[in-house]
Order: structure tokens, then sequence, then C-alpha cells
């Protein structure tokens, strides 16, 4: 190396730290471009956001590579260095080899750097390596508890809960809903924090018990995550959200959120595939309401006269029950005209189902009734709306 070359690097060491601060300022930069698009850009230039990050990343990749961090960057700061390169691959949508180069390195050189540690399990994760992202986000959290960590985690103990026996699923489950509590604490504005929380939230409700508290926890989870402007352009939320909906009934928010997730994000498959389902279901629900079954009037009348009350059972009027913490609820048979929107306790309706819809993502409500008779079936639900019809089929 000529003394010109030597006398260049060591003025290069020596203004070290004030490129590093540089280069830092342009990364914040990128993902702010990145994480705020559609505060700053139209829902229409959805399919274009990820070419402009990409072009934007390759810019500041020249940058990082035209520079030799064993020559040009003192010892102290390297570490601090290579977890930056490294997240400026990493911004990719996609796996990139040379950002878990990066990042292994810079853990090695400082294991104390919670942010390398955090970033190498993205880049693991992205890779569909679930074992060693696991162990970098477990690895950030022996320095610190962070909320980055904390919510990765929580993903990936309800992923692994697939794999488990019931009684140890749900363990991994509950685990999961505490971590993701953990990272909301540690700064209650943070909507991808939120957001976790809101899917912890559902996946306790489905896999653990369907308790209406639960999901109402994971809708306020949700609306939390909104007020974020990062996670309000996040099309998990939506797709997410539109599923909790739709369990719910509420279809019109459900289809809206399915259809602004598949806008954010034109190429992923599942809102595009829920909203298709979803929609293909109301229009067979429409049908069958309209055709009252494709049954004639006189079948009707034949199955509306076979309903006794006998078919009650245990649930006979002016029987005590214990429903939950509720006790001695008394029942009472209940015409469907007469329920009124909202909680209707101890009514008890006495039907036959004149007809069913397939649906490939079953909503319970409709779904557990069989065609026919449904002797001894107790249908507790809430009014969401009503359909008017001018020749009524009494149940």
């Amino acid at each position: 190396m000529s003394r010109e070359s030597e006398d260049e690097t060591d003025l290069f060491m020596e203004n070290a730290a004030e490129v590093i601060e540089g280069l830092t300022k342009e990364l914040q930069e990128l993902y702010q471009f990145r994480d705020m698009f559609f505060e700053n850009h139209p829902i229409e230039m959805a399919t274009e956001k990820n070419k402009l990050v990409e072009e934007k990343k390759n810019v500041l990749v020249e940058k990082f590579e035209s520079i030799d961090v064993d020559t040009q960057i003192p010892f102290s700061l390297r570490a601090q260095f290579l977890y930056m390169k490294g997240r400026c691959y990493n911004i990719s949508p996609t796996y990139d080899s040379r950002s878990t180069q990066c990042l292994s390195k810079a853990v090695k050189l400082n294991p104390h750097l919670v942010d390398a540690w955090n970033e190498l399990g993205e880049c693991y994760w992205k890779n569909m390596n679930v074992k060693d992202a696991k162990a970098s986000f477990e690895g950030a959290l022996k320095h610190e508890r962070n909320r980055l960590a904390l919510r990765c985690l929580s993903i990936i103990l309800r992923q692994e809960s697939g794999e488990r026996k019931l009684k140890e699923a749900t363990a991994a489950i509950l685990k999961s809903v505490e971590l993701a509590k953990e990272a909301v604490a540690q700064d209650i504005k943070d909507g991808v924090s939120w957001s976790v929380l809101g899917n912890a939230y559902l996946c306790q409700f489905f896999m653990v018990s369907q308790d209406p508290a639960v999901l109402k926890s994971c809708m306020s989870a949700y609306k939390q995550a909104w007020m974020d402007p990062i996670a309000k352009g996040q099309p998990d939320l939506y797709y997410n959200k539109g599923i909790a909906l739709k369990y719910e009934e509420q279809y019109a928010e459900a289809l809206e959120n399915f259809e602004y997730a598949c806008r954010l994000d034109p190429p992923w498959g599942p809102p595009k595939q829920e909203l298709a389902r979803l929609s293909q279901y109301l229009t067979s629900a429409d049908e069958l309401v309209r055709t009252r079954g494709k049954l004639k009037g006189k079948k009707i009348q034949q199955m509306v006269q076979s309903i006794d009350k006998k078919m009650l059972g245990p649930y006979t009027p002016g029987t005590f029950h214990t429903f939950g913490a509720r006790k001695s609820v008394t029942l009472d048979v209940t015409p469907i005209d007469s329920l009124q929107e909202g909680a209707n306790e101890g009514k008890v309706l006495l039907a036959r189902v004149i007809g069913s819809i397939h649906s490939e993502s079953a909503v319970p409500l409709i779904d557990s009734l069989q065609e026919g008779a449904n002797e001894g079936k107790v249908l507790l639900a809430r009014v969401i709306g009503s359909i008017h019809s001018e020749s009524a089929v009494p149940l």
C-alpha cells in the first residue's frame, strides 16, 4: 500500500464516526420511506412500493460496499457498521444472504448488540429457519428485554403450537399472549406490537377457549394498532382483523378489511382468497333466503307444523340452568321476530333448518346446525342485523 493510500485510510478512520452517523441517518430515512409509504403516496402506487424501496436500497448499498470494514472502520465501530450494513440488505421482503453474513459477524464482534441479534433473527425468519430465528431473538432478550424480540417470539410460539399436543399448545399460546402484552407495555404507541397482541388474542380465542372477552380484547388491540401510521400501512393488520370480523358475522366490515389488505399488497394471496370465499358465502346465503331453501311452500309448512316443544328436552320454558358464572337462568322459548338487537339472555329458539351452505372456513353459528330437526340444540346469539321479508317463514 502506498503512503498516499495509507494516509487516506488513516484520515477515513479518524472520521469513521461521522461517516457512520451519516449512514445511520440515511438508513433511518430508507426505513421511514418504506414504513410510511402509504402516508406519503396514494394506495394506487402499492404495486410500485417494493420497486421504489429497492431502488433506494441499492443506492445506499453502494455506499456501504465502497467501505472496507477491515481497513477503514476502527475495531470499536465495526460491529455497529456491520449491523447497519446487514440491516440495509434486510429491508427487502425476500431473504438476502449478505444480510446474514454481516449480522453474524456483528454479533460475534459484539454479543451485547441487541439490535443486531434482532435483525439476524428476522433474516433467519425470512429464510424459513425458525429454529435459528428463535435462538437469535432469545439471544437479544438475554441482554435486554426489548419489544421487537418479545413480539417476534410471540409469533414463533404460536407457529410452533400447531406441532404440539393440546396441553403444550395451549401453554404456548398463553405464553405468546403474555410476551405480546410485555411488548406493548414497553411502548404503548407501537402499533406493530398492538397488532401482534391482537393476533395472539385471536389465536387464543380459536385455539384455547371461545371467550367473548378475549375476542373483545383482540378487536381493541387492532383498534390501537390502527392508530399508528406504520401499523396502519401493514396489510396483515386488515387481513387478521377481517378474520375476526367474519367470525363475529360483521360481514360488511370483514369484506372492507379483506379488500383493503388486497389493495395494500396486491400480490399477496390470502386476502384475495378470503374475500372470494366470503363473497361467495354471502351470495349463497342471499340466494337461500330469497328462494326459501329452494323448498315449496307446502313442504315448508309441513316442516313448521312438525315443530314440537317436546323437542326442547331439558330446555323447557321455566326451567333453571347454569351458564358459565350465571346461575338460575330462566329459559323462555321465543319467536325469532321477538328477538332484540344485542343480548337476548335466557331466550331459546326452537327451529328447523331448511337449507345449509358449504363453507371451507366455517362460521360456527350457522355451520354447527344440520339440515332438518336440531333437537336439543339451543341457539345462544346476538342479533347484529335483520332482513325484512314480506313472506317471512316463521321459526
